[in-house]
C-alpha cells in the first residue's frame, strides 16, 4: 500500500467526478482494512496541487452568474441536486488535501483515520447524488456551477488550523443549517431517492463537522490557546461574508460547536 499522502495527491489529481471518488473509496478501503489489522501504515509527504483536477464540464461561475434555483420546480429540483453534487465532490477534495498538505505538522494516527472516513463518506455522497441527478434524466455537468467552492482551501493553503476552523467548523456546519429544509422540498415532491440520499448526508456530517472541531480544539490544546478566541480571530481572517441564521444549534452542539463560537461571528460579520 503506498503513503497515505501520496494517495491524497493520486485522488486530487483525478478529474472525472465518479472516477475519482471510486479512487477515493478504494484508497479509503486500503487504509482501514490495514488499521483493522492493526497496523500503522506510512503517512509519507505529498506534492498536492493548488487546484484539484476537475472535470470538462461543469462550467464554474462566479457565484453572482449562477441562475436561482426554483425548488418548486422539476427543473428547479435538478438544479439543488446538482448544487449539492457539486458541494460533495469539492469535499472529496477537501478531506484528501487536509491530508496530503500538512504533513509537516506531526498528528496522532486518528486524524488520518478521521479524514480518510470523511472523504469516503463525501465519496459517496457525491455517487448518491449524481444518482438522484441520472433518476430525473439530467447528470453532474449538465449545469454551471459555483465557482468559490475551493477558496478556503487555497485562502487557508499554508495554514492548518484556519482550514480546520473555516472548511468543518463553518462551511460542514452550514450545511447542517440547511440541509432539513432541502429534505423537505423533496419529501414535498414524493422524491423518495432524494430523501432518503439527503437524510443520509445529513445524519453523516454530523462526524465531519465534529472531526474539525475535535483536531481544532486538540491543536489549540498542544499550543495553549483558547479555542474560541482563535476560531473568531481565523473565521475573520478568512471566511468571506456573513454567517448566516437561523443556525441549527442542537446539531452543532452535536458536533462540538457550542452557539457562542458562532453567534459573535453572525453578529460580527
Amino acid at each position: 500500500m503506498k503513503p497515505l499522502a501520496e494517495m491524497a495527491e493520486a485522488v486530487l489529481r483525478t478529474a472525472d467526478g465518479r472516477e475519482k471518488t471510486a479512487l477515493s473509496r478504494r484508497f479509503a478501503a486500503d487504509w482501514q482494512a490495514a488499521r483493522q489489522e492493526g497496523a500503522t501504515p506510512e503517512v509519507g509527504t505529498a506534492n498536492p496541487p493548488l487546484h484539484p483536477a476537475r472535470p470538462e464540464t461543469p462550467e464554474l461561475l462566479s457565484p453572482r452568474d449562477v441562475p436561482r434555483r426554483r425548488p418548486g420546480t422539476p427543473q428547479g429540483r435538478i438544479a439543488l441536486l446538482h448544487a449539492v453534487a457539486h458541494i460533495e465532490l469539492n469535499a472529496v477534495d477537501l478531506h484528501w488535501d487536509i491530508i496530503a498538505r500538512f504533513t509537516d505538522v506531526p498528528m496522532p494516527m486518528g486524524f488520518y483515520d478521521d479524514w480518510v472516513k470523511a472523504a469516503d463518506e463525501e465519496s459517496k455522497h457525491f455517487n448518491l447524488m449524481c444518482d438522484c441527478l441520472e433518476e430525473l434524466g439530467s447528470h453532474y455537468g449538465a449545469l454551471p456551477a459555483h465557482a468559490g467552492m475551493w477558496r478556503a482551501a487555497e485562502d487557508t493553503v499554508e495554514d492548518f488550523m484556519g482550514r480546520l476552523a473555516v472548511v468543518p467548523m463553518v462551511l460542514e456546519a452550514r450545511g447542517l443549517d440547511v440541509t432539513p429544509g432541502m429534505i423537505e422540498v423533496f419529501r414535498k415532491a414524493n422524491a423518495a431517492s432524494a430523501v432518503a440520499a439527503l437524510e443520509t448526508i445529513y445524519a453523516e456530517e454530523v462526524s465531519h463537522v465534529a472531526y474539525g472541531s475535535k483536531w481544532f480544539h486538540f491543536l489549540c490544546g498542544r499550543h495553549d490557546e483558547d479555542p474560541k478566541v482563535r476560531f473568531h480571530a481565523l473565521v475573520r481572517q478568512y471566511f468571506h461574508g456573513a454567517l448566516k441564521p437561523p443556525f441549527n444549534e442542537e446539531k452543532r452542539a452535536e458536533a462540538g460547536i457550542p452557539p457562542d463560537f458562532y453567534w459573535p461571528l453572525a453578529e460580527a460579520l
